[in-house]
């Protein structure tokens, strides 16, 4: 039977992905995390403290829940987003592509020879996946990080890269870039701005037929970028909650919340 990936199935059908985040490399934190049934759960390699030798581990406790394992990255590095899908990752998220020939380079690390520059070495994902085929292996989501000023200017280079799935937006390094966070920038000023930013990022992936992704900062937030049309929100993570909750729950005891 063919592998079908339940991240590309979701947004063959039109729908979301919302997307837990992991910052630790710890499983019993993600087995946690994925009793809410999250589509993906993401591995966060660039800014968390999950490093390869840990991915075998917490992939299995994700893929235990039922959810989609993924993974970002830190770098548009061949090797490293090979590793990671051999381990298992159905989704690997790039940062900080800017130009066209940087998600071309995305794109052929996570596809085999004569379209890309995987090396063929699945260990793990064979048999996650029950297949041996580089075309079955290759059923994973590329998504690239738009989020600088120069990203921004080639948005549609980007957009219009062949096997490219999604662009995923970082508001925070986005505004970085742009300078919104200079002196003299008021705070609605800076989100009129940015808002305009990542509606014209938004514009670009529906013009070339992929999906658009941004973070969060809660639930509210999430439905009302679906609504924009969204497919892919990071809704929240294993730290923000314990940060949120061990707040909340203090407030109430002392009965500020």
């Amino acid at each position: 039977m063919a592998f079908v990936n339940p991240i590309l199935e979701r947004w063959r059908r039109g729908e979301p992905v919302y997307s837990g985040w992991v910052s630790s490399g710890e499983p019993l934190i993600a087995s946690f995390l994925g009793t809410a049934p999250f589509d993906e759960i993401l591995a966060d390699m660039q800014h968390g403290t999950v490093e390869v030798g840990h991915l075998p581990a917490l992939f299995a406790a994700i893929e235990a829940r039922g959810i989609a394992p993924a993974a970002r990255v830190r770098a548009n590095d061949t090797a490293l987003i090979g590793r990671v899908l051999d381990l298992g990752a159905l989704s690997v998220m790039v940062p900080m592509v800017e130009s066209g020939e940087e998600a071309r380079r995305a794109v052929a690390a996570c596809r085999y020879a004569p379209g890309g520059s995987r090396s063929l070495g699945p260990l793990r994902a064979m048999t996650t996946m029950a297949s041996e085929d580089p075309a079955e292996l290759a059923k994973v989501a590329c998504v690239v990080q738009v989020e600088t000023a120069r990203g921004l200017a080639n948005v549609d280079e980007i957009a219009a890269t062949p096997g490219l799935d999604a662009i995923f937006i970082g508001p925070g390094d986005l505004a970085l870039s742009l300078g919104l966070y200079a002196a003299g920038v008021a705070a609605d000023e800076r989100t009129r701005r940015l808002e305009a930013a990542q509606a014209e990022i938004l514009a670009a992936t529906q013009r070339h037929a992929i999906v658009a992704g941004i973070i969060t900062a809660n639930g509210t937030q999430a439905r009302a970028r679906v609504e924009q049309g969204f497919r892919l929100v990071g809704l929240t993570s294993d730290l923000g909650l314990l940060m949120d909750g061990g707040a909340l729950e203090l407030a109430r005891a002392r009965g500020s919340a």
